[in-house]
């Protein structure tokens, strides 16, 4: 093991210019995400000069057999806090050789949206709070609950220290650097109020940047239990009954509610994400209807309402922007599951488009 921990920490840049490309891309769940990798000739920093590339569509669940080609577009690059050096881990989305973007690629739609001269003017702000639960592989419950039992109410979990509060730490700070060394906007983290649950916060982060950073940091959170050999759950409610679920809150903001008088701006926002308050949660996650039940700090998934300071709202507006009268707001309907791209996209369209 000593000769295969040394192979794998060898700095290739003492011996080569070429470096190594892990190509990341979501899979046909629309959540699993895929990689591999490929050797170029030397850095990149430019995602433009990265070269395409192409998966077999039929084994993911995004092509046929008979005619199995996706081509892979590399769209953002992060540092790769696996291979170090000038290695790099390069988030792709996925289109057919004709150049039409297939089924599960969110993302093009999105940059439509984000590159609207409209949308452009207001600089979107996004802080996504990407909640997740932390299971034991061969059994599929929570890490740190005692087998086939359940551990004392929540209460003491929440942000809490020690041995029987705070289970799988090392795995959440491994990833906490790990996000910090990729470029990724990682703001933040804590533990959360179901045991084994834990939250990390990407953002402020511009437009199309959000989602591609989102998905960078699950690709290395999923990587990094990977190697503790403890498996990551994003579904939003993992253990049903007195337990909380899991969700993905997003701050939001425009210039115009970030300037004087935004609040007002904040207000009309709201009005008309009520009006779409259907659409929205069918776009917001699979199974947020477990979730979003009117209680464990969510509003029922069939009534929109928005409030100060209020964790039981859709729409939570914080005590400073009531005061100063400007500032952002959060909806925290969208599930843990949910597709960055499509959410992030969707507050857009909704607050500035329509």
């Amino acid at each position: 093991m000593a000769l295969l921990n040394d192979l794998l920490s060898l700095n290739l840049t003492d011996s080569t210019n070429k470096i190594i490309a892990e190509y990341i891309w979501i899979g046909g769940s629309g959540m699993d995400l895929r990689s591999k990798a490929r050797t170029l000739p030397g850095p990149v920093s430019d995602p433009k000069k990265l070269p395409k590339w192409n998966y077999d569509g039929s084994s993911t669940g995004q092509a046929p057999g008979e005619d199995s080609e996706v081509i892979l577009y590399p769209q953002a690059i992060f540092k790769d806090p696996f291979r170090g050096g000038n290695n790099i881990l390069v988030i792709c989305d996925a289109y057919t050789p004709a150049g039409e973007p297939i089924p599960t690629n969110k993302r093009h739609a999105a940059a439509k949206v984000f590159s609207h001269p409209e949308v452009e003017k207001e600089v979107p702000w996004y802080g996504i709070e990407q909640e997740y639960t932390l299971l034991q592989k061969d059994i599929n419950w929570p890490l740190g609950w005692p087998q086939g039992g359940y551990p004392g109410p929540q209460g003491p979990y929440y942000c809490g220290i020690g041995a029987d509060k705070a289970f799988g730490r090392d795995i959440v700070d491994a990833h906490y650097k790990a996000c910090l060394y990729a470029g990724i906007n990682i703001s933040g983290i804590n533990g959360e109020v179901m045991p084994g649950q834990w939250e990390f916060q990407v953002g402020p982060s511009v437009g199309i940047s959000a989602g591609d950073e989102v998905w960078a940091a699950r690709y290395i959170l999923e990587r990094i239990t990977e190697i503790a050999g403890v498996v990551v759950s994003f579904d939003p409610k993992p253990i049903p009954g007195d337990w909380n679920g899991a969700g993905a809150h997003t701050n939001y903001s425009t210039k115009s509610m970030r300037e004087e008088g935004g609040y007002e701006i904040i207000k009309k926002a709201i009005e008309k994400l009520g009006l779409r308050h259907k659409e929205h949660i069918a776009a917001y996650g699979e199974g947020n209807e477990r979730r979003l039940t009117g209680h464990h700090e969510t509003a029922n998934i069939n009534t929109f309402k928005w409030g100060v300071a209020n964790r039981g709202a859709s729409i939570r507006v914080g005590r400073d922007t009531e005061k100063d009268g400007k500032g952002y707001f959060e909806d925290r309907r969208p599930a843990s599951n949910m597709d960055p791209y499509v959410v992030t996209s969707m507050i857009a369209e909704t607050t500035i488009l329509l």
